[in-house]
């Protein structure tokens, strides 16, 4: 008798239009439907099997068992990754390339990141406290494009501030768009490794010169594990890997927004606190807001696991939106309650919103401390230190654009200081 199940699966020759269709509730539908937290199906042209929940992601993070090369779409590397970079890697080239993002990620790094989005949050309220109204995500892009610049040694030149930040958006906006929406993301991502690998030559010409702490100088002199300096277009790659997500915690921001005014309750609670129900409400904007849907990696071996087979080179997705809801997991989980979060075992498989396992020697976002830090400092402008009005707008968020941003990017009128 064989050891091993059969894998619930979809019938049919292949559902990536599905997967388009549904956006963030394409696997979990069909984990409803066949009872299970795991099934195989077909997505462009080949077998996949897509798994949700905490021990789902604790075998999908295991270095033996899955690779991250070849996993992602070349659409989705076009536009959103860039190739080569460090997602693509896997074993001792991965972990060295990872150790560089580390680097930057030291706790005086962060606390300059903090500084520096305090003082662009001070800046922006200038200009908005002289406008009619405040398109939040528009506007938040623009912010963190400004702290993503200034923490990482890129140059601001004024006069390409909305073009750069266009670009940057693009990339994350058009990774899941077909059509001429994704062919712009293309564009875009062309444009800005052209940008940023010119001022990678002129670092290592000397004709500009970053601060040795940011990730523009030590990516622009980090050596492989040859010994050579990165080429110019890996290390272009690299440095977005720095920008582009900072700039998508423009989405986030607006999560927060949202949160502060769909929940006055829990505005309440951070005028007595000491940072920690603010890291809370910002740890459940990150579980409870769909951010990232899914990821992939490619079997590396022959293996089972849960009573299944998977075959080597087999595509295989994780749901991070549907582990992150996870009933058996989190309790209510359609509640937005951040005093879970008072008491949470700190698992690294079972709260993913950008992704599980260990930040050194696997593949969980290395950027992940940043997104944090610079959710804090917004999350206290939102709720404590402006005065704003929410006019009637559409603030619903579509499960199947990816990503989800609320319809009317979170309109804000007479914004002020708080006095």
């Amino acid at each position: 008798m064989s050891d091993t199940n059969q894998m619930p699966r979809e019938e049919g020759i292949d559902h990536s239009l599905s997967l388009i269709r549904e956006g963030y509730l394409y696997i979990s539908n069909r984990c409803q439907s066949f009872n299970s937290n795991i099934f195989e199906t077909r997505l462009l042209g080949k077998k996949a099997i897509c798994m949700v929940g905490k021990d789902a992601a604790q075998v999908f993070y295991d270095n033996e068992k899955f690779m991250r090369e070849d996993a992602a779409p070349n659409r989705v590397v076009l536009t959103l990754f860039g190739k080569n970079g460090v997602q693509a890697l896997d074993g001792k080239s991965h972990q060295h390339r990872k150790e560089m993002f580390m680097s930057i990620m030291s706790p005086e790094g962060l606390n300059k990141l903090k500084d520096i989005t305090k003082h662009q949050w001070e800046k922006t309220l200038d200009k908005w406290e002289q406008m009619d109204k405040v398109i939040l995500y528009e506007e938040a892009k623009g912010i963190m494009y400004r702290v993503a610049c200034q923490w990482a040694g890129v140059p601001i030149q004024e006069d390409e501030v909305n073009r750069w930040t266009r670009d940057l958006g693009a990339m994350f906006e058009s990774a899941a768009e077909v059509g001429p929406a994704h062919w712009l993301g293309r564009n875009a991502r062309n444009q800005v490794e052209k940008w940023v690998g010119e001022l990678i030559e002129k670092v290592r010409d000397g004709k500009v010169t970053p601060p040795e702490d940011t990730a523009l100088h030590r990516f622009s002199w980090h050596r492989d594990l040859d010994g050579n300096l990165l080429n110019t277009e890996i290390a272009a790659v690299e440095v977005i890997n720095i920008l582009r997500p900072i700039v998508a915690i423009a989405i986030f921001i607006n999560f927060i927004a949202l949160a502060v005014y769909h929940y006055p309750e829990e505005r309440e609670k951070l005028k007595s606190d000491d940072g920690k129900y603010a890291q809370m409400i910002v740890q459940e904007v990150r579980r409870f807001y769909p951010f990232f849907p899914f990821v992939g990696a490619r079997v590396k071996k022959d293996f089972t696991w849960g009573g299944y087979k998977f075959e080597k080179d087999t595509l295989t997705l994780l749901d991070l939106y549907a582990t992150n809801h996870d009933p058996e997991v989190w309790g209510n989980p359609e509640k937005f309650n951040p005093e879970r979060f008072a008491d949470w075992d700190d698992s690294p498989f079972s709260f993913i919103p950008q992704g599980g396992g260990d930040y050194s020697l696997g593949h969980r976002c290395a950027g992940e401390w940043v997104t944090i830090e610079v959710m804090k400092v917004s999350l206290d402008y939102l709720a404590n230190r402006l005065e704003y009005e929410v006019p009637d707008q559409d603030l619903s968020y579509s499960m199947v654009r990816i990503p989800s941003i609320p319809h009317s990017k979170i309109v804000l009128k007479s914004v002020k200081r708080k006095i």
